[in-house]
């Protein structure tokens, strides 16, 4: 054998090897116990109970597998997918990619999943809320030098809504997202994708007690922001001239009754956005945006 012959032979065993690290495992039969989990995909407390997680979808899962810290378990595509997904997958031999027909992995969960992309991740352990408020910016890259914001919610129930909140967060630099004991879970496959992945990025945690965090944050130094339209609030923008360069923490409530009234007494300042005749308020994670963005702007005027 020739020199050429050696090398070009040692090449394709090699590339060989590369191909057979990654465990790709076709599947036809949506019956095949290894996809027992997947099963439970509709039901966000079997999904939960197991510790895991669903993320959907081709861009919020190379998001899970590149971005987030959190583990994968699995991948369950078809097969334009992986070939789509196929520079993530190599780099992550050690993880089970299954490959059904688009019809299959509908018998699996249940429902049709128009993506073709579903991953199982396992859930973190629940952090206290004292070290979200403590931690860096959620975008490690970010280079605004504004003073440190977080986002709590209170009673938000819309999954589109927590999620909207959470790609927020990510946007405009907010340190992490406090929920109270019954907001959604962010880690619910709708909240997951609304956020576009945001949620599998940014740190949160259950603010518990409740009320008592509000209180809490404020011994910290926080200025702690009740965004409600009430007419003896004041503007947005006064109450951002108000705060000045101290840390923030903005507080929204449920979706149609806004704040409870424990919540809105433990915060020092209640706020609204100036909102055209006719309008009286902004769904609950446009608000968050406004908030977050007129407060990403007093570090840079």
């Amino acid at each position: 054998m020739s020199w050429l012959h050696f090398v070009t032979y040692f090449l394709l065993c090699t590339f060989k090897f590369v191909l057979i690290a990654v465990p790709v495992i076709a599947i036809e039969n949506a019956g095949d116990p290894r996809l027992d989990d997947y099963r439970n995909v509709p039901d966000p407390e079997l999904v939960a109970r197991g510790g895991m997680f669903v993320a959907e979808g081709r861009l919020v899962v190379r998001r899970l597998l590149t971005e987030s810290s959190l583990a994968t378990r699995s991948l369950l595509v078809t097969e334009p997918v992986r070939a789509s997904l196929a520079d993530v997958i190599n780099a992550r031999p050690q993880l089970a990619v299954y490959v059904t027909p688009q019809a299959v992995m509908s018998d699996i969960t249940g429902f049709d999943i128009h993506r073709g992309c579903l991953a199982l991740g396992e859930r973190p352990r629940p952090v206290p809320w004292q070290d979200v408020v403590a931690g860096n910016d959620a975008n490690p890259k970010s280079q605004t030098p504004n003073p440190k914001t977080v986002v709590v919610l209170e009673r938000v129930a819309n999954a589109d809504n927590v999620g909207g909140v959470f790609r927020n967060a990510a946007a405009f630099g907010a340190v992490g997202v406090l929920l109270d004991a019954v907001s959604t879970d962010p880690l619910y496959r709708k909240a997951i994708r609304t956020s576009m992945g945001a949620a599998l990025l940014v740190p949160f945690a259950r603010a518990e007690p409740w009320p008592g965090v509000l209180h809490d944050l404020r011994e910290r130094g926080f200025a702690v922001v009740a965004m409600t339209p009430a007419p003896s609030a004041t503007t947005l923008r006064e109450t951002v001239e108000r705060i000045g360069g101290r840390p923030v923490a903005i507080v929204l409530g449920h979706e149609g009754e806004g704040l409870t009234r424990a919540a809105l007494d433990a915060c020092e300042y209640h706020t609204r956005i100036s909102l055209t005749a006719g309008v009286d308020s902004l769904n609950v994670a446009a608000a968050a945006a406004v908030a977050l963005y007129e407060l990403r702007e007093r570090g840079r005027t």
